[in-house]
């Protein structure tokens, strides 16, 4: 059974920190692949406009040419609308039949989950893989217990047990360590200058500056 993981975003701009956590988790959690999947338009960002989807999955296209098992994934992009996650699993789950998937979201995602659409029956449906981040404190009070029953903290951990069976589980894990964000990193290209271009992979940063993104 192959063990495939998405992570949903917008990635506005994919950073090193976004490569840090596909990277990691392909080794932690024995992953056959991990796919970037770029969201065309978050429902939850409706306030602000995202660069143009085609710009996005060109950085991220560019930032994984040389990991052999990280992807780029157009599923939501080839619909050209805004996508709710409950809704893309099953298709997902149907484009990969037989596969063990599990879905990647960060620490401020799991805190926010109850904005969701459906967020209890979409953190039912398949394994969940969620990536602790400094200074995000991770709570569980906010969920209901029959969520809170599929929760396996797994912090602390050298590498995730391997469960089987058909049931979909919620991981928490802190075996990735970043500390930068898309918001930070367009705050700091808004005048043309990346002052964090440790953050930033470089030909992503090229590319960046070529087509003049984030003025």
């Amino acid at each position: 059974m192959n063990r495939i993981a998405f992570f949903g975003g917008t990635f506005d701009p994919v950073h090193n920190g976004h490569l840090k956590i596909g990277r990691t988790l392909v080794k932690f959690f024995g992953l056959d692949r991990f796919y970037f999947l770029p969201a065309f338009h978050a429902p939850h960002k409706a306030d602000r406009n995202p660069t143009p989807a085609y710009q996005r999955f060109a950085m991220l296209s560019i930032a994984t040419e040389d990991d052999s098992n990280i992807l780029v994934s157009t599923h939501e992009l080839d619909r050209g609308e805004s996508r709710y996650t409950v809704d893309t699993i099953p298709e997902l789950a149907a484009e990969f039949p037989g596969s063990r998937l599990f879905f990647v979201m960060g620490a401020d995602s799991w805190m926010d989950i109850q904005t969701w659409r459906r967020w209890e029956d979409l953190l039912m449906m398949t394994n969940h893989i969620v990536v602790a981040r400094p200074g995000f404190d991770i709570d569980f009070s906010h969920v209901t217990e029959k969520v809170r029953e599929r929760i396996m903290d797994i912090r602390g951990m050298k590498i995730a047990p391997r469960a089987g069976g058909d049931d979909s589980l919620i991981y928490i894990t802190d075996a990735v360590h970043f500390d930068t964000s898309s918001t930070l990193l367009r705050d700091d290209l808004s005048d043309g200058d990346l002052e964090r271009d440790g953050d930033i992979p470089v030909e992503v940063a090229k590319y960046i500056e070529k087509y003049e993104l984030y003025r």
